[in-house]
């Protein structure tokens, strides 16, 4: 059975408060737990025009007063940023908020540009070096395990305690991720629409392949993220497509923008050559009806043999972006 969570990266949009996206943010993951979605993830990045989502500790906490039932999560914490102990103990205070709903996603990516990674931590050009022991320490501390012999801070412990703990991810654009997840027998999420799926398949052979079980994971547990955008009729669709469309235009030339209204998308004068890659990424989105979406969703899901894929979206208008999680929801005969 293929599952569907969701990722919110609190998109800006062009006349809209940074506080109002951050507040749709929140109320969105009340619409997916009752639309049926597995989890709810927020992403991590600093400084960015476009994502505005900062801090998804503190924002998880305000989603979890708020829901009942679905996991919530990081996607993820960018963990060169930060002590692994000061981690652990946001995480173990989520928990406690919300017992056995809580996944920690990590990433060894800064989420933002070289100065913005050294204003954040001094020591940002060392700390990926030691990624794979600082997952190790924080994978000890979140869940109330002894870290390795000998080590310094044996004595430390990472508080609150409780009778569950954090779900951790592993979660990457590269090999790199997938290698780590193998070897510390964790679920990993390849964010296939960062790379518009190049390097997706690789990274979840290898993952498979090197794979050594964990206790809480016996078994690989491999999953993506896809764009996907659905609506009413494809022409919908595609009129709200060419806000992100545009923004991709940008970013090919290293501009990031807040999102732009669909209205502006649509009615701006293209060269001959951006014309050639709006119609480009026309193409290969997963965007139209709902069943269209679901077909391709449906189809990528058994060409990777993966039973969770989760799905984000953007919209400049809040309404569109509710109305395809829910029309995905019926496509896919969710319940809460």
């Amino acid at each position: 059975m293929l599952h569907l969570s969701v990722l919110d990266q609190s998109v800006a949009g062009v006349g809209k408060p940074h506080g109002q996206t951050i507040r749709d943010t929140v109320a969105m993951a009340e619409l997916c737990e009752s639309l049926g979605y597995k989890r709810f993830w927020v992403s991590e990045h600093h400084s960015h025009p476009t994502i505005i989502g900062t801090a998804p500790e503190i924002l998880l906490a305000g989603i979890a007063m708020r829901t009942e039932r679905i996991r919530l999560g990081s996607a993820g914490v960018m963990l060169p940023h930060y002590a692994p102990l000061k981690v652990a103990e946001q995480f173990r205070v989520l928990e406690a908020l919300a017992p056995g709903r809580i996944d920690l996603g990590l990433g060894r990516a800064p989420g933002s540009d070289g100065r913005t990674s050294l204003a954040l931590n001094p020591a940002a050009a060392e700390r990926p070096a030691q990624f794979p022991n600082d997952v190790q320490d924080l994978m000890a501390w979140v869940s109330g395990q002894p870290l390795a012999e000998g080590h310094p801070f044996a004595a430390v412990q990472a508080n609150p305690q409780g009778e569950t703990s954090p779900e951790v991810w592993m979660l990457g654009s590269s090999l790199y991720g997938a290698q780590v997840a193998a070897h510390f027998g964790l679920p990993y999420s390849f964010a296939w629409f960062f790379t518009q799926g190049q390097g997706g398949p690789e990274a979840i052979q290898i993952y498979r392949d090197r794979y050594q079980p964990s206790e809480r994971f016996p078994e690989p547990c491999p999953g993506i993220c896809v764009w996907a955008l659905a609506a009413e009729t494809e022409e919908e669709a595609h009129y709200h497509f060419a806000s992100r469309a545009r923004w991709q235009l940008y970013r090919d030339r290293g501009r990031y923008t807040a999102l732009e209204s669909a209205e502006t998308a649509n009615n701006a004068a293209y060269s001959e050559d951006e014309a050639a890659r709006m119609e480009d990424l026309r193409r290969t989105a997963m965007v139209g009806t709902p069943d269209t979406v679901a077909e391709r969703i449906r189809a990528l899901a058994k060409r990777l043999d993966i039973e969770e894929i989760a799905v984000v979206t953007w919209a400049h208008d809040e309404n569109v972006r509710r109305r395809s999680y829910e029309l995905l929801s019926a496509e896919f005969g969710m319940t809460a």
